[in-house]
């Protein structure tokens, strides 16, 4: 069959290369509409309760992840001068498309009662630009008076302030958020330079725009490198440009494909598939360069272009399928989880695994048929003496030092145990970017002296209508919000309970001392006149109020901000101090408090993320295992491919404890796909050693020293291809791109132990050679697609002509 398919390939040539560029032009038309995405609650499935509870508070309360935060600390700017440029700043910004609304020092407004209409009136401190230095400063004085702005606008113990801009969630959640941004900074830019004051930048809005735009340049990176890379060692491997240029060319059209592919899969690019065009470089250079090399083999042995080639197809077409779907087996693992971010990567990946196979074995037939024959320089790489060298050194240790072997593997398993005891998972909200990039360094700033930026929202439902304006139900969340004051990783609350306080200190004209609750006599009073201020003008606004409770008055949203404390310690602040004071307070009290926002979600999602990416892998095991029965059709052959790559994953996790490298999404995906990949090589070799048992009478050792030198090459070329592609990830800005590329890279390093000295010490040690019933039919089959003398009768001779078409 595959040798059929071969010349087919061959004599429609013109057909399948027109159809081939029909469809990338179709593919590039769409890859240019692709997007960008950062969204933290990816990793969270839709069906999860915590979620579907967000969900509902969003539509309650509104978005919590939307504020974008501008912070300064420079006492030169309450000088006149810089303060009405902080001013003209603050105006700017508020005219900016995509900004719902600006808070900051300048617009901030005061509630002032209205004795004669019994209500409250929101002023603005700063009714016009402040005309001399004297007048500012008695502003800001009223301004310090206002206890409700103090930890959130204002930093009492550092002076430093703020600038909170509301971003539109339309614009926030589509491509126009960069743009956004961009014109945000650009005025932050220039404020910059006229005052000589820096600016510091947070929030959810800025890191999500930061990273796509990280995500972006890194892709177009990782693509260009990979490519030169490949380049370069392919060109070390063939000497010849030919072998350069076309397997790049057939790789960079399954690139267009892959984000073609994306686009019209509705999906966007993210941390995790912004990945998937180097992979599908690194992984699609290995079925060209297997090709290529068996070509030039068989044609070393025929001289005839299309007889070579036809003969290569003909023996690894069904090893080299197999080899793909093991290694698409590391990808599609990712499908069976219910995490959108994942099962997008593992399905994008997936079908493009193949789509690289199935252009490989199309163009590489018909493109090197057309092309003059290799020159006897050409096929040097042949018989490369080091790879000779460093083969025999494995059969040595294979036929004779075999106890050394499995010592040496026992020490590096043991070692490697201890490893991974010491591997920790953890994650951060920023957790890919250095320590010293601009975006931890401002979160440093914000931490330092508002306590972070992070969302965190808690809900208290009274259970009753109108339960929330209930004088026992406020001092309840008074308490809880005391306690939460506390916490020197959390910022001010800010709920009901202390836009009451502010009422109060105003029905008191405004004295800082009177910033509490409502006793029972003054309630009603602050109440009434609260009902009195909503929709008229000049009052208050209802939608400020409905921010911080529902509709019907029975819930309540505390709103607050953590610092990026980490997965761990967040775990711990959660479970260990804020769970336990809920229930000393709100105990027996009929009421219920949830804990929510983006920050509890990610911190969720990344711990059933990783717990999916451990499923996966079991899930991973099985299917290559029963990819290997199905082949082979033998339980041992099953034992003999995974016990090597499970070594090999033991030694990859060793690593990661001993660096210090955390398990999280991003180091936990290593295992899967490495599983796949390294999969590859061990069935690679088991299928030539079954085919060379059968050829050398069931002697073992025979068989595996023909294997070694033979297939050993292939895998070699495979492992040193594969190693400098993922390496290109070592260059990463993000710390869990970076792990994946060293990890990836160790563990190809390591499979060459595993698969070409530790499985034929296994094979020579529990084959039986002579005295095992092998499935002869099957070895018959594999023989015919894989043996190096098969019978070219199976192959139309008379199609051979075909070559001096070609070669004139």
């Amino acid at each position: 069959m595959w040798s059929k398919l071969t010349l087919f390939n061959i004599k429609h040539r013109r057909i399948l290369i027109l159809l081939l560029a029909a469809i990338t032009v179709f593919m590039g038309w769409h890859a240019r509409n692709v997007e960008m995405t950062y969204d933290f609650a990816q990793v969270v499935s839709p069906d999860d309760p915590d979620m579907v509870y967000f969900q509902q508070f969003k539509k309650t309360f509104g978005e919590d992840g939307n504020v974008l935060v501008l912070g300064l600390q420079d006492s030169s700017v309450y000088k006149l001068g810089n303060f009405n440029e902080l001013r003209a700043l603050t105006d700017t910004l508020a005219k900016v498309q995509g900004v719902n609304g600006v808070l900051s020092v300048t617009k901030l407004i005061k509630l002032e009662k209205d004795t004669s209409n019994q209500s409250f009136r929101a002023s603005p401190i700063f009714k016009q630009a402040p005309q001399s230095q004297a007048e500012l400063d008695s502003l800001m004085r009223v301004v310090n008076q206002q206890e409700f702005y103090k930890g959130q606008l204002i930093s009492p113990t550092t002076g430093a302030t703020l600038l909170a801009l509301t971003m539109d969630p339309k614009f926030l959640n589509s491509s126009k958020r960069e743009g956004v941004m961009k014109v945000i900074l650009g005025h932050a830019e220039r404020f910059q330079q006229k005052t000589g004051i820096r600016m510091h930048y947070a929030g959810l809005p800025y890191v999500r725009a930061t990273m796509t735009t990280k995500v972006a340049g890194e892709m177009k990176l990782f693509v260009a490198l990979t490519v030169v890379m490949m380049a370069i060692t392919l060109f070390l491997f063939f000497r010849t440009w030919a072998a350069v240029v076309f397997p790049i060319l057939i790789v960079l059209i399954v690139v267009v494909w892959c984000i073609g592919s994306m686009v019209l899969m509705g999906y966007k690019i993210n941390l995790l598939t912004g990945l998937i065009p180097s992979i599908i470089i690194v992984i699609g250079i290995p079925n060209c360069t297997y090709l290529l090399s068996r070509y030039h083999y068989d044609y070393r042995k025929s001289g005839n272009q299309v007889l070579a080639m036809t003969r290569v197809v003909s023996k690894i077409g069904l090893v080299t399928l197999m080899n793909n779907t093991t290694t698409a087996i590391g990808f599609v693992v990712f499908c069976f989880t219910n995490i959108a971010i994942l099962f997008q990567f593992g399905a994008v990946a997936t079908i493009n695994i193949f789509v690289a196979f199935l252009v490989s074995f199309i163009l590489i037939p018909i493109v090197f048929t057309i092309l003059p024959p290799p020159t006897p320089k050409q096929l040097e790489h042949l018989d490369a003496t080091p790879l000779t060298k460093l083969l025999e050194f494995f059969e040595h240790l294979v036929l004779e030092r075999r106890g050394t072997v499995y010592l040496a593997a026992l020490a590096m398993v043991a070692l490697s145990i201890g490893g991974i005891l010491k591997v920790k998972s953890v994650s951060y909200m920023v957790d890919d970017l250095p320590k010293d990039s601009s975006v931890n360094s401002d979160l440093k700033f914000f931490e330092q002296h508002f306590n972070g930026v992070m969302p965190l929202e808690i809900v208290v439902n009274t259970g009753s209508k109108r339960g929330i304006m209930k004088l026992k139900n406020l001092e309840k969340i008074d308490r809880f919000e005391k306690f939460l004051r506390t916490q020197p990783v959390l910022t001010t609350p800010v709920s009901i309970v202390t836009f009451l306080k502010a009422s109060t200190q105003a029905f008191y004209n405004d004295n800082p001392d009177y910033y509490r609750l409502p006793d029972n006599s003054e309630k009603n009073f602050i109440l009434s006149y609260l009902a009195h201020s909503q929709g008229k003008g000049g009052g208050m606004d209802s939608k400020l109020i409905r921010s911080f409770t529902d509709s019907t008055g029975q819930s309540a949203r505390i709103s607050l901000k953590i610092a990026d404390i980490g997965s761990r310690n967040l775990d711990t602040l959660l479970s260990n101090q804020i769970r336990p004071q809920i229930k000393q307070i709100f105990n027996g009290t009929g009421m219920d408090v949830k804990l929510t926002g983006t920050t509890i979600l990610f911190t969720k999602g990344n711990e059933y993320l990783i717990n999916s990416l451990k499923e996966s892998l079991v899930i991973a095991f099985v299917l290559v295992g029963l990819v290997v029965l199905i082949l082979f059709r033998s339980i041992r052959a099953v034992f003999f491919t995974l016990l090597p790559n499970f070594v090999t994953l033991l030694l990859t996790g060793g690593i990661m404890g001993y660096f210090g490298i955390p398990l999280k999404p991003s180091t936990a995906l290593i295992f899967s796909i490495a599983l796949g990949i390294d999969g590859d090589n061990s069935i690679h070799l088991l299928a030539k050693f079954r085919q060379e048992l059968a050829a050398n009478g069931h002697r073992v050792k025979a068989a595996i020293s023909t294997t070694l030198s033979e297939a050993g090459t292939s895998m070699i070329y495979t492992s040193i291809v594969l190693f400098l592609g993922f390496s290109v990830f070592a260059f990463s800005e993000f710390g869990g791109t970076k792990a994946l590329g060293l990890l990836m890279s160790a563990s190809l390093l390591i499979t060459n132990f595993s698969n070409l000295i530790l499985l034929p010490s296994l094979l020579v040690t529990f084959e039986h050679g002579k005295d095992e019933n092998i499935n002869e039919s099957f070895i018959q089959h594999f023989d015919h697609t894989y043996h190096e003398e098969d019978d070219d009768a199976e192959i139309n001779l008379r199609r051979i002509p075909l070559q001096k078409k070609l070669d004139s």
